[in-house]
């Protein structure tokens, strides 16, 4: 399981090796290629026609929040189920408003268990408290994630994208050690907080990234010295899968 960009994306050449062994290694082992991208389906789609992608088992989509089989045009029905209760959007976008340092993203960034906006690393400092002691005083089920310096998301409490891997593991019945999660930015720390399965960080991962793994160490866990493509192969050699 890996994010894009700047995981899996960013280094043609790495990333044509990579794809290439991944491959192979799904034809011989039966291997499931699961994308986790904090981009709307269709932002996806874009990028699917820029860059060559491995056609996924299972794409997660908008930080977690929308999950898609192969093949399929819908969000798994049961995942959304799950993450509609007690999400209250209405009231969430309402709440951020009050805040003129949060822009809002573009319209095809804006999901149904999903609020995005911009917002930059200076204003974060003050803006970020004080949105979450709104959210919280009026008991809003609703956790925020700041990543690359610029990305703020309001997700429900239950959806993030270790809560979708942890949920297409057990649909795929693999077990912890049999899976492997990569990613480079903040809203990938769910990828590793508190998870069994291995995890690959990237060379070139964010500073929010590399300081939450630094004061969080775990033998399950791998950061690589390569970037991007280069360090996932990295790690995965590390873990012995190639």
């Amino acid at each position: 399981m890996t994010d894009l960009d700047h995981t899996l994306v960013g280094d043609d050449r790495a990333m044509s090796d990579l794809n290439h062994q991944l491959e192979k290694h799904r034809q011989q082992y039966g291997t499931k290629i699961v994308y986790s991208t904090g981009r709307s389906l269709t932002s996806y789609r874009q990028l699917s026609t820029e860059k060559t992608l491995l056609q996924p088992d299972i794409l997660i989509c908008a930080v977690g929040t929308e999950i898609y089989h192969q093949g399929g045009e819908a969000p798994d029905p049961i995942w959304s189920e799950m993450l509609s209760q007690g999400w209250k959007r209405e009231q969430i976008v309402n709440s951020a408003a009050r805040f003129v340092d949060l822009t809002p993203q573009p319209d095809s960034e804006q999901r149904p268990f999903k609020v995005s906006y911009f917002l930059s690393e200076q204003a974060a400092v003050e803006v970020l408290p004080d949105l979450e002691a709104l959210l919280a005083e009026q008991r809003l089920e609703v956790q925020i994630i700041f990543s690359g310096g610029k990305d703020l998301d309001l997700l429900p409490r239950q959806a993030n994208k270790g809560m979708a891997m942890a949920f297409i593991r057990q649909y795929l019945e693999f077990d912890p050690l049999q899976t492997v999660a990569c990613g480079d930015s903040g809203n990938d720390v769910a990828l590793f907080r508190d998870r069994p399965e291995r995890g690959i960080i990237v060379g070139n991962a964010r500073p929010e990234l590399l300081q939450w793994h630094q004061a969080n160490p775990n033998r399950n866990r791998y950061l690589a010295l390569a970037e991007c493509a280069g360090g996932i192969l990295e790690g995965l050699q590390h873990f012995g899968f190639l």
